[in-house]
């Protein structure tokens, strides 16, 4: 297993992409406390989408890790249709060492995005863009679906992705060997899209017996369900 730099995915501005059940919001929780024990951290819940499993869900946690949580508006409430506010703007113009955005599920999802393109682009080195993948999952199970999912993120998003990370697991189910057959699937499949980097992400005691090719970010589960919990 290759040693996890963490300087492969520091960027002032980390969007996390991906399909319903990747894991997007478990890694941009992990991301987010991790950089604010080295810097200023904004983290954006950009998804407009799933009302479920959202990093702002965990505020609390966030904001007294000292991690600037910005969400929709109405977000976590009982209203059927969020909207983005103009605060979220504010991290394209004030000083910030790392900003985070948690992007909702699929091409509609990444739409969002669309909105910020401008600013993104004034700052278009200044940020990577991170397809997060889990085999496990319907539609992104083959090189081909996980290239073609790529493809209309990119188009709704308007924005070229930069990274590809293997997040292949079924919660306290997974195994090392998912995880191995993972990246071998999003190895292949970052070769379709022309995608160079690709790392994977999971618990530790799973990568260390994976036999991984590609460096391996450990995450500990924050958005573990209330039906799990003993």
């Amino acid at each position: 297993m290759k040693t996890w730099d963490d300087q492969e995915l520091q960027a002032r501005f980390l969007v996390l992409v991906g399909n319903y059940g990747s894991g997007k919001t478990e890694l941009a929780l992990n991301l987010a406390l991790d950089d604010a024990r080295r810097g200023k951290t904004t983290l954006v819940d950009l998804d407009i989408v799933n009302p479920y499993f959202r990093s702002g869900e965990k505020a609390e946690l966030l904001q007294h890790s000292g991690v600037r949580v910005l969400m929709p508006t109405f977000a976590m409430t009982t209203v059927d249709i969020p909207a983005l506010p103009a605060e979220i703007q504010s991290v394209f113009e004030t000083p910030s060492d790392h900003v985070i955005f948690d992007v909702g599920g699929d091409d509609t999802g990444a739409a969002a995005l669309g909105r910020y393109y401008p600013s993104f682009m004034r700052f278009r080195p200044e940020t990577r863009v991170c397809l997060v993948v889990n085999c496990m999952r319907p539609l992104t199970e083959t090189p081909e679906e996980i290239a073609e999912l790529a493809q209309r993120i990119e188009i709704r998003g308007r924005l070229k992705i930069d990274t590809l990370i293997n997040n292949t697991n079924i919660s306290h189910l997974t195994e090392a060997e998912m995880l191995r057959r993972g990246e071998e699937t999003v190895l292949r499949a970052a070769e379709r899209i022309g995608v160079d980097h690709v790392v994977s992400s999971g618990l530790y005691e799973l990568a260390s017996r994976a036999e991984l090719k590609t460096p391996f970010m450990p995450v500990q589960r924050y958005m573990v369900p209330e039906w799990m919990e003993s």
